[in-house]
């Protein structure tokens, strides 16, 4: 049987409920069973349907419902990152064993999920399961029943894969001659059983509490290859040798310029690590340097940046080397402004100190007493020796030392990069620009601790899980980055950065944001007419594109999956990702 429309002259077509059949002589012919014409067009429609061989769909408590929703559009998101980059590829590599595949899966997995949701491996055990899942992560991955042992194995191979992996994002990312920066930072543990965790300089503000200490490697545009975690009290300076002997004997490149800030890549590590191993470098002076190079006699001298804000000149403390001054005027505004605020909040202390020397009841006296609560506050801000202090058994008292201060705002805002890279092979400003892009790695460490992914807390003490964990969250941000230029039309990225620099009357001077950029921002639009917003608020977005397992009950409980239907958002995400959400598998 099939249903055929009619064609009726003026008057509406006629709906037939027609069947098939052969005469005496073995002709097709047709007869009409009913006419429908007079029937709504839905249920025409459910007809030609069932006629078709469809499903029949009751209503009520016997109709089609939703047995279970779970988020799904960001998670395709990731994992359709992580295949289109190749990183499940790279973290199998040439394994067949059916072990391998799942611990690969089980990291696959890990990733995905810290970046839509960070938490313990615990926390992932529950999100992947069936009974417990709260987005289709696990079904989609097909990880079925997950135990917490399983996780905790896969995060071990983890770290055996580690070395391979790095080596195979360099290959991927670096080759000779390529800038490469490199930062460390630091995280606090709450526990104090991981023979890692050591008290030292804390970027967290936490010294009450051992941290961790890891360097971080970077492509020149911030992409992270690599990173190295050390103990708690390891000074930034000594991390420098492991990561030459990273570059030269691991990735194999023989010509590399490491870019680094000044407390990293100092005189002694120049001496005993790059120069042995032929690597240029890129730095900058620190203060007392740049006030030496700045003496009567030396070659900084003020009336250089009459007319310009850049200028490189030569010193014999600093043979074969480049030094290129640079002065910012907004940076010397705002280092005189920091510098008058803590003056005067250390001179409210220190006012303080000088009232309860002074009083009649119960006086601080004491040489030593006094001398003890002075140095605790001159040290708290590091302006001691802005200070002229007089002290006594009775008395105290005390006064800026303003030939100090004037000495010292008479460089504000200057700064000498140094390096060893030829000018042929960059000038002066591309210089100033590889140091300045030191920032994409400080942003790098605000997603990994704070913004996105939370490396905090640390919630393993053996050695070689916190080294996984933070090699598992690296890989994560990875991931993250790719996205994040894949998608930046609809975050508040500036798409025209490039421009913008090249617009620059110096490479000094801040980058103003493209006019692009500028009017994202102040319409939270794009060019498109869609909404613009954060990377985080973008991820939750598409999660709201949801996995709807539907049931038909009067078909034997027949299941199927049907996904909500794009926004024009998710719609503009995923054809900048290149890849359709539902054949993510």
């Amino acid at each position: 049987m099939f249903i055929e429309t009619v064609p009726n002259r003026q008057s509406p077509p006629a709906v037939l409920l027609r069947e098939s059949f052969r005469d005496e002589n073995g002709k097709s012919q047709k007869r009409t069973l009913a006419n429908l014409s007079k029937l709504p067009g839905h249920v025409i429609n459910g007809m030609k349907a069932l006629l078709k061989g469809g499903q029949v769909v009751g209503t009520g408590a016997d109709g089609l419902r939703v047995e279970r929703s779970l988020p799904h559009g960001h998670v395709v998101a990731g994992l359709g990152m992580v295949r289109k980059i190749g990183l499940d590829r790279l973290l199998l590599s040439t394994a067949k064993d059916a072990q391998s595949r799942r611990h690969c899966d089980l990291v696959v997995g890990m990733i995905v999920d810290r970046l839509v949701t960070p938490r313990s491996k615990l926390g992932f055990t529950r999100a992947v399961n069936a009974e417990t899942a709260c987005s289709s992560l696990g079904a989609v991955l097909g990880l079925g029943s997950v135990a917490e042992h399983e996780v905790y194995a896969a995060l071990d191979w983890l770290g055996d894969q580690q070395r391979r992996v790095e080596t195979g994002l360099a290959r991927r990312h670096l080759k000779d001659g390529t800038l490469v920066l490199y930062d460390v930072s630091s995280s606090y543990f709450e526990g104090r059983r991981c023979p890692l965790a050591r008290f030292g300089h804390s970027r967290d503000k936490r010294r009450d509490r051992p941290q961790i200490v890891y360097g971080v490697l970077c492509t020149k545009q911030g992409l992270p290859l690599a990173v190295e975690v050390f103990d708690g009290n390891t000074a930034d300076p000594t991390t420098v040798s492991a990561q030459v002997d990273k570059l030269k004997q691991r990735f194999r490149l023989s010509r590399v310029v490491l870019v680094g800030d000044r407390g990293m890549i100092t005189t002694a590590r120049i001496r005993d690590d790059l120069q042995p191993a032929g690597l240029d470098w890129i730095s900058c002076l620190r203060a007392p340097q740049v006030q030496a190079l700045a003496r009567d006699d030396g070659p900084l001298q003020l009336s250089l940046f009459d007319d310009r804000d850049l200028a490189e000149v030569e010193s014999p403390d600093y043979p074969g080397e480049r030094l290129i001054v640079c002065r910012n005027p907004e940076l010397a505004v705002e280092r005189g402004r920091k510098r008058s605020e803590l003056l005067e909040a250390t001179e409210r202390d220190l006012a303080r100190i000088q009232q309860r020397v002074g009083r009649a009841g119960r006086p601080l006296n004491g040489a030593a007493a006094i001398g003890q609560a002075v140095g605790a506050v001159i040290g708290r801000r590091k302006v001691g020796k802005h200070f002229k202090v007089t002290i006594t058994d009775t008395d105290f008292a005390f006064e800026r030392d303003h030939a100090a201060i004037a000495a010292e705002a008479r460089l504000d805002g200057i700064y000498v990069i140094r390096t060893s890279v030829e000018a042929d092979a960059l000038s002066a400003g591309e210089t100033v620009q590889a140091y300045k892009d030191l920032s994409r790695v400080e942003r790098a460490f605000r997603c990994l601790k704070t913004v996105d992914l939370d490396i905090r807390p640390i919630r393993h003490w053996t050695e070689k899980r916190v080294r996984a964990h933070v090699f598992l969250c690296m890989v994560t941000y990875h991931v993250e980055w790719h996205l994040r230029q894949a998608l930046a039309p609809l975050l508040f990225h500036d798409t025209d950065l490039d421009a913008a620099r090249a617009e620059r009357a110096s490479p000094v001077v801040k980058t103003e944001p493209s006019q692009s950029a500028k009017r994202k921002k102040a319409r939270k639009r794009n060019a498109s007419g869609l909404p613009v917003m954060d990377f985080a608020d973008l991820l939750s977005h598409l999660g709201t594109l949801a996995a709807n397992t539907m049931v038909a009950p009067l078909q034997g409980k027949h299941t199927f999956t049907l996904y909500t239907r794009k926004t024009p958002l998710q719609q503009a995400a995923f054809e900048l990702l290149g890849f359709d959400p539902v054949r993510v598998q």
